[in-house]
């Protein structure tokens, strides 16, 4: 990451001591281009991609993306040619691992409503008919789950930027082991205890499930599993990708415990699916469905104790160049006060995103019923429910696939998602008895499972990612923490009212959040699908030094605000040749100090290479600095300096090609 921290505090020196561009020739000029320009968001004449015009803009973009897709599966195949199941275990290892906390997540909450019908046909004096246990725990099931949930968002948000991201995903999977241990032993002298006992049960798990939110997508966004560094390249192209694919993780969480519960069940009674249900094979099913996932949640405590190392280095990094220790309480309130409309937009378009999703999932037992009523057999909801996540899993993927194009990208998808669960609710609602009519379920269906598959396509995967990703470094946690907890406010307004209301009055209700949304987003909501993620970390120095007008990056440029900020004037700073000048100069700044650095013979430790761009001290780009910067002004003839190993090119001649060039160097 470029450094422009405490040695420099008032940025790059723009002064006139050393002019920037300064004699430099055309071959410095183009390895500048190269690294400040590059060629997946420039074109060749250095204009980005945003201030094309739109068929130039749309040509550029299809003709790059095509090119980058054609190089990835150039690359499968030739994994596949060394190893047919080496792309298997990349996809295990950058995919499912950063998701599988998520993905236990997944199968652990979504099951409780899986299970519930299981409950009442087994055991209906206490979960039907409330004889023998209280209404109020029963309810209480839903309730502390989520109460739980948003508890460890906000508190491990904080925790997670306070003592590291490393912590905070160690924290997080031995909370969920516990959790499942208490479910798995769940028992009490009465039914009404073991409902108790079960309910604090899944509080404790929640705790562990909300830390999980803001953990898994700050970490996977930052490279916790690599070296902690951010590849600027991948970062722009796929960043978006790389934490919706562990996102979905989520998705195959309902997938395996809908299909272990069914083959559960088959097993525990006597190869049945059908009414009446035994005490023990109730017991057993739901047991065994939990002690499961408690041996992937060990083995996930292990992996990110030992394999997990460089989880929090981008934020050690960030809180070195602001001199912060512990918690960085001045970047919070800064971010309050420039970006407090973004949080508005992630915590509300969260909201009401899970108004809808959490709301679906309560009350799809019921939907279930209206298309199959003539059943007492919990199997066709669970086949039906198995249905809808295979259907949820496709929008997942789409997500993952569109979500960094930058023709569609974040707020398109968030958008049209709101819209489309919208438009899709709306229509059964005031047309219910139209729609639930034998005849015409078959379209009543359709729109279900269109709804799930556009949640998940939209706002359910867009909102994981841009709660964090539109925020800085120190406090990214924390904002992700808040906006999930707010999330889950609105699962819990949708828990606690669908116990009081019909089917019917349930579809007039969930579909003006999706409306909200549309607007929130629209408003509200930058778009950062393209966007450099140093650029963001850029922007945000400028601003924590007072100096917002001075920064004039694409991370101000119109495409990357929200309606909001470019009506307050954010925008007017965007200023593509004067920022090409303050980057070389920054750039400067970084390269002195490594120089010196490597001068006094101090140790080039590892932070230091996280910090170093490795480009800055090779090539063109180092001659440059070397020769006109004041330090070194007119050393080239003379003994190096002790530790200074510097060497210049050998000089390009006329006619000379870039394969001859890049041989000389």
């Amino acid at each position: 990451m470029t450094d422009f921290g405490p040695r420099a505090p008032h940025g790059p020196d723009m002064t006139g001591t050393h002019q920037p561009l300064e004699d430099m020739d055309i071959h410095e000029k183009g390895a500048f281009d190269a690294l400040i320009r590059p060629e997946d968001s420039y074109t060749p004449d250095g204009v980005y991609w945003a201030d094309l015009p739109l068929l130039q803009k749309v040509k550029f973009v299809s003709s790059y993306d095509a090119g980058e897709a054609k190089r990835e599966l150039g690359n499968i195949w030739e994994m596949m040619k060394k190893d047919p199941l080496s792309p298997v275990s990349y996809y295990f290892r950058n995919m499912v691992l950063p998701g599988a906390g998520l993905g236990l997540e997944g199968y652990v909450l979504f099951s409780i409503g899986n299970i519930k019908p299981l409950f009442e046909k087994a055991f209906p004096a206490c979960w039907d008919k409330h004889e023998t246990c209280s209404a109020q725990w029963i309810n209480a099931i839903d309730y502390l789950e989520i109460v739980g949930i948003i508890m460890g968002q906000i508190m491990v948000g904080i925790l997670g930027d306070w003592l590291g991201r490393r912590w905070g995903l160690i924290q997080d999977a031995s909370i969920m082991l516990l959790g499942l241990i208490m479910l798995t032993a769940a028992w009490g002298v009465t039914q009404n205890g073991w409902v108790i006992c079960y309910a604090w049960s899944l509080f404790i798990y929640g705790v562990g499930v909300g830390g999980e939110y803001p953990m898994t997508a700050t970490s996977g966004m930052e490279n916790a599993v690599g070296s902690g560094k951010v590849s600027t390249k991948e970062d722009r192209l796929h960043r978006g990708r790389k934490v919706t694919s562990a996102f979905l993780m989520q998705g195959w969480g309902q997938f395996c415990n809908q299909v272990l519960l069914i083959l559960l069940l088959l097993i525990f009674h006597h190869g049945s699916g059908n009414a009446p249900y035994s005490e023990v094979a109730a017991q057993w099913t739901y047991r065994v469905s939990f002690a499961i996932p408690a041996v992937g949640t060990l083995w996930l405590v292990y992996y990110r104790a030992f394999h997990m190392k460089a989880a929090s280095k981008q934020l050690q990094v960030a809180k070195k160049k602001a001199s912060v220790t512990g918690y960085d309480v001045e970047s919070l309130r800064l971010t309050f006060h420039h970006f407090g409309f973004r949080i508005l937009a992630t915590a509300g378009g969260w909201f009401a995103n899970d108004v809808f999703f959490y709301g679906n999932k309560l009350f799809q037992s019921e939907f279930i019923s209206v298309i199959s009523p003539e059943t007492t057999s919990i199997m066709p909801n669970w086949l039906w429910s198995l249905c809808n996540v295979g259907v949820s899993l496709v929008g997942y993927y789409m997500a993952s696939f569109f979500i960094d194009n930058k023709l569609y990208g974040r707020k398109w998808m968030q958008i049209v998602g709101f819209l489309m669960v919208f438009i899709l609710f709306i229509v059964p609602g005031f047309h219910y008895e139209y729609y639930t009519s034998k005849e015409n379920i078959k379209a009543f269906q359709a729109m279900y499972f269109l709804s799930s598959f556009f949640n998940q396509f939209g706002p359910n995967s867009v909102t994981f990612l841009v709660a964090a990703e539109v925020f800085p470094t120190p406090i990214r946690a924390t904002a992700h923490g808040l906006s999930a907890a707010s999330g889950k406010l609105g699962a819990l307004l949708a828990a606690v009212l669908y116990n009081y209301i019909s089917t019917q009055t349930k579809f007039y209700f969930v579909p003006w959040f999706g409306l909200a949304g549309v607007v929130l987003t629209f408003v509200f909501l930058p778009d950062t699908t393209g966007l450099d993620l140093k650029e963001q970390e850029r922007r945000w120095m400028y601003l924590r030094q007072g100096r917002e007008q001075d920064y004039h990056g694409p991370a101000v440029h119109p495409k990357h605000l929200s309606l909001w900020e470019r009506m307050r004037g954010k925008g007017k700073y965007y200023d593509a040749e004067l920022d090409y000048k303050q980057k070389v100069e920054e750039y400067r700044t970084e390269w002195e100090e490594a120089m010196a650095r490597k001068i006094s013979e101090k140790d080039q430790s590892e932070e230091f290479a996280t910090e170093t761009d490795d480009s800055l001290l090779e090539g063109h780009v180092h001659s440059y600095f070397h020769r006109t910067s004041p330090m070194f002004r007119g050393m080239e003839q003379k003994v190096p300096a002790k530790g200074d190993n510097f060497a210049l090119p050998p000089a390009a001649q006329d006619g000379d090609s870039i394969e001859a060039i890049e041989e000389k160097e």
